[in-house]
């Protein structure tokens, strides 16, 4: 193949294609358990995070709920992934090699919200969220309904393989996926660049910015303890029985099924706690089709 301006758009045109391709094509879970929030500056603050608006009887002026800040913010990252294709290989059209690579590189590039966004989740016991506990705690701040300040758990411990109950169906899911800017394919492949003289590479790469945090803790419970009927039971009632400020119930669980996110190795108790007719002991299931299961592999 000569190495000319046309046969290089063309080369271009074609790596684009394959790796756009890739992208669209590939899956992707983090939508289940993320919201994306578009953002148009570097840091983005979600002080509002602190207060779930309360409905009143209207008795008198309205009563103007300011939201309680707090200084949680999610700063955003930028993130790349390159490839270098040799001039050589382009003039003896030696090509083949480099389409799963591009092809690759789009899959990879779809994967990288999911890998944030469950690490996310996974590391939640040890990471702080907007009220400067852990995203799985014992002791959320919450005031109750004579405006005492007392502690909710979102978590019952536990040392094992972690699993999660999560009320996907609210506004605000669990997670942020705070979006600058989707990944794109970028190309420097003009027979002038610097790269292309020195080391006779043409370069392709793709670049995006965003970063993911936690939203609202009261919509998931974490727990690292046995996947089993018991523990399960707990985690229902206990976001069943999520309030918010003022002993307001958030009615969770009372609209679509939540989600029971697992890694693969709690694949098999999770399906028999969810699909089985009978419970361990031949007693009915009760908590069969209760929750839909979502198997994930990025959390492993």
């Amino acid at each position: 193949m000569l190495v000319n301006a046309a046969n290089l758009n063309a080369l271009r045109a074609g790596f684009k294609t394959t790796f756009q391709g890739a992208l669209s094509q590939a899956p992707s879970m983090y939508g289940r358990v993320a919201t994306t929030v578009p953002s148009s500056t570097k840091e983005q603050k979600y002080g509002w995070l602190g207060k779930v608006p309360n409905v009143r009887e209207w008795i008198g002026p309205r009563a103007v709920q300011n939201l309680q800040q707090h200084d949680y913010a999610i700063t955003e990252k930028p993130w790349e992934l390159t490839i270098g294709v040799d001039r050589d290989d382009i003039e003896t059209d030696n090509l083949g090699i480099y389409t799963p690579m591009f092809q690759e590189m789009g899959m990879a590039a779809a994967a990288q919200p999911d890998l944030l966004v469950f690490s996310l989740l996974k590391n939640g016991f040890s990471t702080n969220c907007y009220d400067g506990q852990y995203f799985f705690d014992t002791d959320h701040p919450v005031l109750d309904a004579n405006g005492a300040v007392t502690s909710v758990a979102n978590t019952d411990g536990g040392s094992g393989a972690p699993w999660f109950l999560i009320d996907a169906s609210r506004a605000l899911k669990p997670i942020i996926f705070q979006k600058r800017k989707d990944f794109e394919f970028v190309a420097m492949d003009d027979l002038k660049d610097d790269n292309v003289f020195k080391n006779k590479e043409f370069v392709y790469g793709t670049d995006a910015r965003f970063n993911v945090g936690f939203g609202f803790w009261q919509f998931a419970w974490g727990s690292k303890q046995t996947l089993n009927a018991e523990n399960y039971a707990e985690a229902r009632a206990a976001l069943a029985g999520m309030k918010g400020d003022y002993g307001r119930p958030l009615g969770l669980l009372t609209g679509a099924k939540p989600l029971l996110v697992f890694p693969p190795s709690l694949e098999s108790a999770a399906l028999k706690l969810l699909n089985n007719e009978q419970g361990t002991g031949g007693e009915t299931n009760e908590w069969k089709g209760t929750a839909e299961p979502v198997n994930c592999a990025w959390l492993a």
